[in-house]
Formats: C-alpha cells, structure tokens, sequence
C-alpha cells in the first residue's frame, strides 16, 4: 500500500502550510529519513522525512499551500501503483529561453550534473558572495547544498589543479547525512571509517567535536538584489502593519542603573556554570517584568471590542532574530519560575528557533513580549506591540554614565528600557508605574531570586 507524504500539523495553532520546495523529484528515489519536502508555515520551515524507502510520485507543485493532514505525495514500494483515481502533480512552468534567432523556446530539465538542490539561505549567500551555486558540493539529503556548504566553499582557497580525475564522491549512510545537515557538516571534508570509505554517524559526531575556525560572517543582501515578501517575512509586515494601524501606540523610556545586575550575573554564571545555565541580562530583564506583571495586570491583557481582559497567567514572550525575521517563542508561567529556570529555557527556546525545531505551539500564547537589541549597540528604540498583547518591552545595552553623588561624580552602567503600550488599553501613568517596578527591581537585582 502506497505511503502517504502529510503536511504535518506542527501546533494547535497550524491552519495551513506550503509546499515550499521538493527535495525528491517526481519518480525519484527516496530512502528512509531522507528529506523528501520542505514544509513553510507562517511562523516556522521544516524539513519533512520521508517514513519508507521507495519512488517518490508528487500529488501537488511546489508552492501550494493546503492544511494540515493534506496528501501532498505517496512513496511506492517497488511494483506498486497509485491509487486509483489520484490526479498527477500539475506541472510546474518552464521558464522561457531565447532561440538563436530571437524567438522564445521552451526550456529543458537541467542535464546530468547541473545545478543541485540548495536551500533558500544557501542561494542567497552564495548570490551574495558571487559563488556558482552549481559549483558547491552539497552535504545535505540527495547532495542538498546548505549554507555550511556555501560558508566552506567562500572560505577555501582557490581549488589547485590536479592531474588526477574527478572530485572524490562522497559516501555516506542517511543517518550520516541527516546528522550532516543538522550540525552543518561538509561531508567532503569528513574521513569515511566504514567499508570502502562510507561516512557513519561516529565519523560525523567526531567532525563536530573537532576544532574548527569560526565560519565568515555572512552579509546582507547584494545591491541590486531582491528579498522575496514570503512566508515569514510576509506574516511579519502584516502583522507590524496592522498593529500601527489598529493600535494606539505609545513609547517611553527609562534608565536602569545595572551596577548591582552586573555584578549578579558575573557571579551567577560562576555559579550556574557546572549545571551548564548561562543567565543573560535579557534573562534577569525577563524575570523582573514577570514579578512586576503581577503587581500591574493592566500590562498584562488583551484588549477586546467591548472590554479589556486582564489575563491570569503570564506567558512572556522573548524576540529571537533569525535570517528571515523574527520569531517570538513564549516562555510559560514566567512569574512561577525562578530566575534559573527562565535561563534555562531561554537558551532552549532560542537555540530550537535557530535550529529551525521551534514548534508552532511554543510560539502560541504569549501575554507581554520583551525584545532586546542591545547586543546591536542600541540604546533605545520603539518596539511594535505584537498583537493580542497591549505592551512590549524593548531592552537597549548596558553602557558607561555617570552619576552623582554629592559632588563627587562616579562611573555608573547604565541601561535603557523603552516600553511600547496600546493607550487604548493602558495610560501613560500606568505604564509608566510598570516600567519603574521593572526599574527597581533591577537596581536591587537580589530581588530578582526570590
């Protein structure tokens, strides 16, 4: 019987998701594990594995978008067939080419050894870089090319020319490559410890252990370039959009002395150190606006068409950048966990949205968000409420002031907090009462671990 390739419903909240890219062409092979799709949401892309080995027979073209527990495709074992009645993939369009006499022809499928998969990030970086993608040897599924192939293929040296034939191919079990991709290694630079050279799992996990220059920072888009408006860029400039055009907003700002949180941390990251918890300034800002959310619920609320619901747990959410915009996943019953807990889950939460294993759930729920742009070098800004909530905060760096003391001028750090409120919701007096509590408990961050 046929194996049905879903759109897997990633979160409660998951109405619809894409067909973003096929990994597997229709009528190729796939083996167990392999990528077969990558799947876009609104919020998130994922990688969708293919559960058996077989032929892989597309149901829909890439970049169609249907809910989730839709047939997108079946795997057939070999000497199956497709259901009876299952319309084909429609045909995705071929882009024109010029004839030698000027008239528009059809184009052909690459020929053998063109252009290989390669994800959107990759292409990007490699445009950027002025890098052929079509010269990079790819170490994801099916020779996928990653952006760790493009980083390594920017950094090496200019290839030496060799008498001997072509490049060495590289052989690898699915788990291998899998792991590969996950941890964005170069499988061309992997020595195989299995039979007849074949790259293993342990060959893998011994490369990510080895020490390794830092990879170069990528850049920004070329000039003259185009950023697609799709996926999660898109739902971003909806959503900012509509919260300017149907809120009220309103910005103020306030200085914290962070002398006392300095010091805190310092010793906390000494402490904490062996249990592999690492508290940032975010971490201590986050646990401040829980404790001061339950002494002014006003902040912590939706605003409805006829009343303002003051709600009863406080869920806040944390802005983590990544290349293709910002997502914001939630950090549950914030006020209820110690300061800890909330670095712990922090670091867990940020490194799975980097990764790309954030659930959609994990991103659902939020009550209050705090965004930092600190680590940027800047002081203060103006974030953008992030609907259904009323207030966000927004964290600038920590920096050298001075302040006062009788006559005697002192060095100080200093860090400014830049709160956002719907002034439907809330006042200037009140916001600007929780934005002092948040400032008091940071100046006397002891508080803080009680």
């Amino acid at each position: 019987m046929p194996t049905d390739v879903l759109i897997p419903k990633l979160g409660m909240t998951m109405t619809e998701g894409t067909v973003a890219e096929w990994h597997i062409p229709d009528g190729g092979e796939v083996k167990a594990g392999e990528m077969v799709y990558r799947l876009e949401t609104e919020k998130i892309e994922f990688e969708v594995e293919a559960e058996t080995a077989g032929t892989v027979r597309h149901l829909v073209a890439a970049g169609t978008t249907l809910p989730p527990g839709s047939v997108v495709a079946y795997i057939l074992a070999a000497g199956e067939a497709m259901p009876a009645g299952v319309p084909a993939a429609p045909a995705a369009p071929k882009p024109a080419t010029a004839s030698p006499s000027g008239a528009p022809v059809a184009a052909t499928a690459a020929p053998a050894g063109g252009p290989a998969l390669s994800s959107p990030l990759a292409r990007r970086l490699a445009r950027e870089a002025g890098i052929d993608i079509a010269s990079v040897r790819g170490s994801g599924p099916g020779g996928r090319v990653t952006e760790a192939d493009v980083l390594a293929a920017k950094a090496a040296p200019p290839p030496a020319a060799s008498p001997g034939g072509p490049a060495r191919e590289v052989i690898a079990s699915p788990v291998a490559r899998k792991l590969a991709e996950e941890l964005r290694i170069d499988l061309s630079t992997v020595s195989g410890t299995g039979p007849g050279g074949r790259i293993t799992k342990e060959d893998v996990e011994a490369a990510a252990a080895a020490p390794k220059p830092a990879p170069p920072r990528p850049v920004g888009p070329a000039a003259g370039g185009s950023v697609p408006v799709r996926g999660m860029r898109k739902v971003i400039a909806e959503r900012m959009h509509a919260s300017l055009q149907e809120m009220a907003q309103l910005t103020m700002g306030m200085d914290v002395a962070m002398d006392d949180a300095v010091k805190l941390r310092t010793q906390l990251v000494a402490e904490w150190e062996p249990e592999g918890v690492r508290p940032s300034y975010t971490d201590l800002v986050i646990r401040a606006v829980a404790k001061a959310l339950r002494q002014h619920p006003l902040l912590n609320a939706r605003f409805g068409d006829k009343e303002i619901e003051l709600l009863g747990e406080v869920h806040v959410g944390m802005a983590v950048a990544l290349d293709d915009g910002l997502v914001v996943p939630v950090i549950r019953n914030a006020d209820a966990l110690p300061l800890k807990e909330i670095a712990a889950e922090s670091t867990r939460l940020a490194t799975a949205a980097r990764s790309g294993k954030l659930g959609l759930d994990e991103m659902a729920g939020g009550t209050f968000s705090v965004t930092a742009l600190g680590m940027a070098g800047v002081d203060f800004f103006t974030p953008i409420v992030n609907p259904p909530n009323v207030a966000i905060l927004g964290v600038g760096r920590i920096h050298d002031t001075v302040r006062w003391e009788g006559d005697r001028p002192v060095r100080a750090q200093t860090m400014t907090l830049s709160l956002t409120i719907d002034h439907r919701a809330v006042d200037g007096a009140p916001g600007a009462a929780f934005l002092g509590t948040v400032r008091d408990l940071l100046e006397a961050p002891y508080r803080l671990l009680v």
